[in-house]
């Protein structure tokens, strides 16, 4: 099991690729909607990916629902977190239900087609103000945003699926949009303590199998953004929030990864800050470069936590899992939620 998470062009493996994802620095692979046709094809893929070592790859995708959802035509549209926070606000109860009926419908698809795991929860507060988080926080209430991914990791797992907590310490006070920008919060230790940092304690209290930290500049505590800071990853992540589970950067051909130098920089950067597994996303070159270029002792314990990472056995195809009675009847209460949005372009 490698260190870098990389991607893969189209909808099959190249011979180009295959070799790359040999290679013993490579560990996982996220894909996107370029990589989807439908159902058998994505099965195929995957099918293809995890082949090709042992132990097999990981692999991953964003499917938060609402804008950011990579697999639609033969999956479930899912809605975007904040619908579910506008359903709180009215019958908390019922909140909980239908994000825990989300998070086992949107796992079990995804794990029908080979897929390991989503990057979800969104953990980001809603101030209201943010240009990329926007309808994809659950709410800007902390107890909400609590509950709310609680229920739905609950939903994860019980659909075979790790869960994912991001952009840690809190991507939602900012205005700029990592993407494109490098956002400085400006916020004191206690303010982000108070507020941005619950939903991160809680959920890993309650058994939160990933993280992923954003890539935005705290200068009240570090001078480096989080996912390069071993003052947010190693002394408050590890040491205070006492995660033990695995750190995934962003993607790190992101703007907001740039201070950290070229993509071998930034990799090194966020593997000695505390990241157990680096990004490259939509940069072939770059994805080259670092494969060849980077060269990291990998620790046992990130090891054993990429491992935990591998989603669990489904015995259903998707077409099946679709007869099913019990699952017919989440996906009835899960089209009652909202109605999702256009997708989101951007990692």
């Amino acid at each position: 099991m490698g260190f870098i998470m990389l991607d893969v062009a189209g909808t099959s493996l190249t011979d180009a690729e295959m070799a790359r994802l040999r290679h013993p620095s490579v560990g996982g692979v996220i894909l996107f909607a370029r990589n989807y046709q439908s159902p058998s094809q994505l099965c195929e893929l995957t099918a293809a990916i995890h082949a090709v070592r042992t132990p097999s790859l990981l692999i991953a995708v964003d499917h938060e629902g609402g804008r950011v959802q990579r697999f639609r035509n033969g999956f479930t549209r899912l809605p975007a977190m904040r619908e579910l926070g506008k359903i709180w606000d009215n019958h908390p109860p019922r909140a909980r239900h239908l994000a825990q009926q989300a998070g086992w419908v949107l796992a079990s698809e995804l794990r029908a087609c080979g897929v390991d795991f989503s990057f979800t929860p969104v953990l980001d507060m809603d101030y209201g103000q943010s240009t990329v988080i926007g309808d994809r926080a659950f709410h800007g209430d902390t107890q909400a945003i609590s509950e709310l991914a609680h229920s739905l990791q609950l939903g994860l797992h019980q659909g075979g699926m790790p869960s994912v907590g991001k952009h840690f310490p809190g991507h939602g006070y900012v205005r700029a949009d990592s993407h494109l920008d490098i956002p400085v919060d400006n916020r004191d230790w206690l303010d982000i303590e108070m507020n941005d940092l619950v939903p991160f304690r809680r959920l890993v209290q309650n058994g939160l199998t990933a993280i992923m930290p954003a890539h935005v500049i705290y200068p009240k505590i570090d001078a480096r953004p989080a996912g390069f800071s071993p003052v947010w990853l190693k002394k408050i992540l590890r040491e205070q929030l006492h995660f033990e589970g695995c750190i995934f950067s962003d993607d790190l051909s992101m703007e907001g990864a740039a201070v950290a130098g070229d993509i071998v920089q930034r990799a090194s950067a966020a593997l000695n800050a505390g990241c157990d597994m680096a990004l490259v996303c939509n940069d072939p070159v770059a994805a080259e470069q670092l494969v060849q270029g980077l060269h990291w002792e990998m620790p046992a314990a990130s090891r054993a936590r990429l491992i935990q990472m591998h989603g669990k056995p489904h015995p259903l195809t998707l077409a099946q899992l679709h007869e099913q009675p019990h699952f017919l009847r989440a996906l009835q209460e899960v089209a009652t939620i909202g109605v999702a949005s256009p997708e989101l372009p951007l990692a």
